[in-house]
């Protein structure tokens, strides 16, 4: 069979995965990974360690929603108050209302953060380092120990299920194998 290939229909297909480097740009910085938060140059120079330089509790400040969860929340005035074509308000009153709304909305969402998210994120690494520490120590351990203890059933359930219900269900599959339906329209 290998006779039957030709050799000069074969064609080199390049596919760009975006992961080589172009070749026109001489001065491409790397890209910083998201969970990473851009280093300072004095802090550059401070880092003794690889471990100090990969932290998972250094916060993103430029990138704060990485992953887009709340995408839905991009909300600008347009989203909230339109004036149809038919009936129009002042133009001074228009960009008025839209610096407005802007303000007071930048405004209260941040006296509101002030207020709420440090409380907020206290109650929340204490309830996920509760909910760590039992599932940790007490849900898996526990579950380990009953397979460990249940094994013996497990071997003899699975003898029984081999010997009492694969023949029987083996062979209702076997009858059944052979039923074909036809749909005709007449």
């Amino acid at each position: 069979m290998d006779t039957m290939m030709k050799e000069d229909d074969t064609e080199e297909t390049e596919i760009d995965l975006g992961d080589s480097e172009p070749e026109d740009s001489d001065e491409l910085e790397e890209p910083e990974p998201l969970w990473k938060a851009p280093a300072r140059e004095e802090e550059e120079e401070d880092m003794t360690s690889a471990l100090v330089d990969i932290s998972d509790t250094k916060p993103l400040l430029n990138i704060r929603d990485p992953r887009g969860i709340n995408d839905c929340l991009k909300v600008t005035f347009e989203d909230v108050i339109a004036e149809p074509v038919s009936v129009r308000s002042g133009d001074r009153v228009w960009m008025w209302s839209n610096a407005l709304f802007e303000v007071t909305r930048v405004w209260i969402y941040r006296i509101v953060t002030v207020l709420l998210a440090v409380p907020v994120s206290i109650l929340s690494g204490l309830l996920f380092a509760i909910l760590s520490c039992l599932h940790i120590w007490m849900v898996s351990p526990f579950i380990q120990s009953v397979l460990i203890s249940t094994s013996c059933l497990q071997a003899w359930w699975s003898i029984v299920l081999d010997v009492a219900v694969r023949p029987f269900l083996s062979s209702a599959g076997k009858c059944c194998g052979g039923i074909s339906v036809h749909l005709a329209r007449e």
